[in-house]
């Protein structure tokens, strides 16, 4: 089985959001998704109830998910380990021992060609509109990302 992880900083808005669209697209019996934030600030927290909100409005449901913070045994359970901006992977990075960890993660906008800033901007500080476009930019790389992935593992 092949397993991603994406990450943020709280694990309450964008890598929740990641995690959830990539689990609707990716066939679960070929992938295990799961995500985690760099901080400690929300362990244990479901995610923000604006992506809660925005993912069901997709037919998408995250309420079950439980934030938890990155660490480094992550690096021997995950294969594809993906970073919501450069702060995170820059964080993530650091807890790398080898270069085995270092080359599973990618910002996850670098999948993203026409992306032209590789930042997933955190809407925590915003509105609901907010929370929409970084799902709409989360669903169109993880589009990319599904197809690249289908097509190299299955």
């Amino acid at each position: 089985m092949i397993s991603l992880l994406v990450v943020c900083l709280g694990n309450i808005c964008r890598s929740p959001l990641a995690h959830g669209i990539l689990q609707h697209q990716l066939p679960e019996d070929k992938f295990y998704v799961d995500s985690a934030g760099t901080a400690a600030y929300h362990i244990g927290n479901t995610p923000d109830p604006r992506s809660i909100k925005v993912a069901k409005a997709h037919n998408i449901d995250i309420s079950s998910q439980s934030a938890r913070q990155f660490k480094v045994s992550d690096f021997d359970n995950f294969d594809y380990i993906y970073a919501m901006d450069k702060s995170n992977y820059n964080n993530i990075i650091s807890l790398a021992r080898t270069n085995e960890d270092h080359h599973k993660v990618k910002l996850f906008l670098d999948e993203n060609e026409t992306a032209t800033n590789k930042n997933v901007p955190d809407p925590y500080y915003g509105n609901i509109d907010d929370f929409l476009d970084v799902f709409n930019l989360l669903q169109e790389t993880s589009n990319v990302i599904t197809k690249k992935l289908t097509v190299t593992h299955i």
